[in-house]
């Protein structure tokens, strides 16, 4: 008898492991996928051309909301949970309720869902969404190619669209972004890697078919960057992993799935932001690191920020836009663009809570500790669409924008924007450098 399954997931994770463990395995019959964290997903069918021969008529795609009535309807034997940045009392809440309906409760680990490259891999990965990930990934990539070497990038999955058209996508341009209509959270991670013109980045639903396009990339490629998400192991087998921890949040690093995990297997850790923590705080993160994975070589990195226009801070009502899954599923209270409005002397951050609109009041009812910073939040048309009625609303003089993208590409801003950049600064030694020395000596890609 076959075991019917549930995966319960946000549109990430989930589908990887269907891919690599479920899609072609016949003791498992998946019966249906569950969305959370990310809105307006879940209405939606894994599409067959993607599932495979034991699924023609794909899978659908549930609010995880239903999932108790669904186990129970659909005599459900085994629920596995599959996506990232979540505090262990969520995983074993969840665990309840799938065994108090009578399932049994999974996780998948690298064994089963991790793919082997032909090239070699350094994947780069955090203990929680918004540690300064996707800023060590560039400075990797800036350190290999200014060594003469080809990199291609392949970040943690973001399919909010159409599923059978993000099978693979590659971006090498900004044109590339509007050409595949991605959303502000998937430009947020995508532009920075276009704009340098060092490398290309892949991203989409199938990861092995995504792996194998980018070892042929037509530009070439000496080393695959897995640029992860959230804070996700990677999903292919790693000759390097690096791990970002933030003692903005410390504990994090062994309090949240997977990115203890992640802690665990990392052969380096950076420990990132320590320009803006305190003392205690960096000496818990470094505790942790030292009893949990004593074998780490231990990296201190500072986010320094750019600001374009500071004289259009210092004094003024501003208004503090940041990226958004770090301040939603990511719980920071503090970003970038809130230290560049205290360092460059802002009189006040105004509250955008009393002028939101549509989706993005929503988004505070949802995530209420988000506090007087504005979410880039911008998953669909009707999310963009609010977002800029927020803004206009907003009485401010200046707009603060902290995404990693040009914002005002995407929405109309009619008060006064600055915009603020954050770079990875290693501080002594060891350092970025002298790892990728190692790197590129042990697998002898000197050019």
């Amino acid at each position: 008898m076959k075991k019917k399954v549930i995966i319960i997931g946000a549109a990430g994770r989930d589908f990887h492991n269907f891919n690599t463990y479920f899609r072609n395995n016949e003791k498992y019959d998946v019966r249906a996928f569950t969305a959370a964290q990310i809105p307006d997903i879940d209405g939606r069918k894994y599409p067959k051309e993607l599932a495979g021969k034991l699924y023609p008529n794909g899978i659908p795609v549930v609010s995880e909301d239903e999932l108790p009535k669904l186990i129970k309807e659909l005599d459900i034997d085994i629920c596995v949970f599959a996506y990232s940045d979540v505090p262990y009392q969520k995983i074993m809440n969840t665990s309840a309720i799938v065994n108090a309906a009578g399932a049994d409760f999974m996780l998948l680990g690298p064994k089963e869902t991790q793919l082997k490259s032909t090239k070699p891999v350094i994947s780069v990965c955090a203990v929680r969404t918004g540690c300064g990930k996707s800023q060590t990934s560039r400075r990797i990539i800036e350190i290999l190619v200014n060594k003469g070497l080809r990199v291609v990038a392949v970040r943690h999955p973001m399919p909010y669209g159409d599923l059978l058209k993000q099978k693979v996508q590659r971006f090498a341009t900004v044109d590339d972004l509007a050409r595949h209509n991605c959303t502000i959270e998937e430009m947020e991670e995508y532009e920075p890697h276009v704009v340098t013109k060092r490398n290309v980045i892949y991203a989409g639903v199938d990861y092995e078919a995504i792996l194998r396009e980018a070892e042929n990339d037509p530009d070439g490629c000496d080393v695959i960057l897995w640029d992860g998400g959230n804070n996700d192991f990677s999903f292919y087998k790693s000759d390097l992993t690096i791990a970002v921890a933030d003692p903005l949040r410390a504990g994090a690093e062994v309090s949240y799935y997977p990115g203890e995990v992640v802690a665990r297997m990392a052969d380096v850790v950076v420990i990132n932001k320590i320009d803006s923590a305190t003392l205690e705080d960096i000496n818990i993160v470094r505790g942790n690191i030292a009893r949990i994975n004593p074998e780490a070589t231990v990296i201190d990195a500072a986010s320094y920020l750019t600001v374009d226009k500071p004289e259009l801070i210092a004094g003024k009502q501003v208004l503090v836009v940041e990226d958004g899954p770090t301040l939603t599923h990511g719980e920071m209270r503090i970003g970038a663009g809130t230290v560049a409005a205290k360092k460059f002397n802002a009189q006040t951050l105004i509250d955008p809570r009393r002028y939101t609109v549509g989706k993005l009041s929503e988004t505070f009812v949802k995530y209420p500790n988000i506090g007087t910073l504005l979410p880039a939040m911008g998953y669909g048309e009707q999310q963009i669409s609010d977002l800029e009625k927020t803004i206009a609303a907003t009485p401010c003089d200046t707009v603060v924008i902290a995404t990693p993208i040009d914002l005002q590409r995407i929405v109309k801003i009619k008060q006064n924007c600055v915009k603020v950049g954050y770079e990875l600064q290693e501080i002594g030694y060891p350092n970025l450098e002298n790892v990728m020395d190692k790197f590129i000596k042990k697998f002898n890609l000197k050019k």
